[in-house]
């Protein structure tokens, strides 16, 4: 029996989500795909797997069987992984990170290409998700490591299975249309009457600000929900309203933007998330190095 480790993943995903749909989000693929691949999964093992119940799916007994040995071998396989790169003299790897666009844009571009030049043999190749998704796809082992974002105004509860190194620490910013407010600085108060440009409140970042003002003694009347920040930016360029913007994030401002500091901090630390299981990667930690280095040449440091 030649048992293929990609439909292992699919069955496990399977298991721990109870729908194809879920499954096939969680690894980035179609439901359509995913349904083929395990049935064919289903032809290698010779038997029935899992049997649907409504729009939920649940694993069979020999299903059952299946996906436990499946973490054992998925889990194996992470191991002979980490123990050839520290068997190797030079390490030759490929990482899947998960990315959003401010990460993208202001750490990724210098922290690889010195990644690059001092490691050739270690290739990062990223994909894009919202911050919210990020740490969930390690977990399930969809990436190798991803950025990880936690706000002051709202703390984060962390997977046990997950360990995290702080790369930066930034601050964020009033962005107003120019010349809306004369002074360097802001109290969050004197934005209350202002419209707001803000992505929704399931997202940290919505959710962080919004809680923010709150405190602040006001709620954000939040005229235009955008869940991109350059999107938002150039909606504040145009006089449509106000929003905060991160330190890596001052990057994508267009003219048109006044950046103003807020008096009471409010801060987010970025950190990457990885596996318990890979924390001995020396692959994973050149990374982290190469990433750390570049925030600190930022200002971003961690502290």
């Amino acid at each position: 029996m030649d048992l293929s480790l990609q439909r292992l993943r699919m069955l496990r995903e399977l298991r721990r989500r109870g729908t194809v749909t879920a499954a096939a989000a969680a690894l980035h693929y179609t439901a359509s795909a995913v349904s083929q691949q395990l049935a064919q999964l289903e032809r290698d093992v010779g038997s029935s797997l899992f049997e649907r119940l409504g729009r939920r799916v649940q694993l069979t007994n020999t299903g059952l069987v299946l996906a436990d040995h499946a973490e054992e071998i998925l889990g194996a396989v992470e191991r002979a992984t980490l123990a050839l790169e520290e068997a190797q003299s030079s390490v030759s790897v490929r990482l899947t990170a998960g990315v959003w666009a401010s990460v993208a844009s202001g750490l990724l571009p210098a922290a690889l290409a010195a990644l690059a030049a001092e490691h050739p043999g270690i290739a990062v190749r990223t994909r894009e998700l919202a911050p919210e998704e990020t740490a969930g796809a390690v977990r399930d082992g969809a990436l190798d490591f991803s950025f990880v974002i936690e706000y002051s105004t709202y703390p984060m509860t962390w997977d046990p299975g997950l360990e995290r190194v702080v790369i930066a620490v930034e601050r964020l910013h009033a962005a107003v249309p120019a010349g809306a407010l004369p002074l360097p600085t802001v109290d969050l108060p004197d934005l209350a009457e202002h419209p707001w440009i803000l992505s929704g409140p399931r997202s940290h970042f919505g959710r962080a600000v919004r809680t923010a003002c709150q405190r602040a003694g006001f709620e954000p009347r939040v005229e235009h929900e955008v869940g991109e920040q350059a999107t938002a930016l150039a909606m504040v360029a145009a006089g449509l309203g106000v929003t905060l913007v991160s330190d890596l994030g001052l990057a994508l401002c267009p003219p048109g933007v006044d950046v103003r500091a807020v008096t009471e901090p409010i801060t987010r630390t970025v950190s990457i998330a990885h596996r318990t299981g890979t924390a001995r990667r020396t692959s994973l930690h050149r990374v982290i190095d190469a990433v750390r280095t570049e925030a600190a040449a930022r200002g971003l440091g961690a502290q």
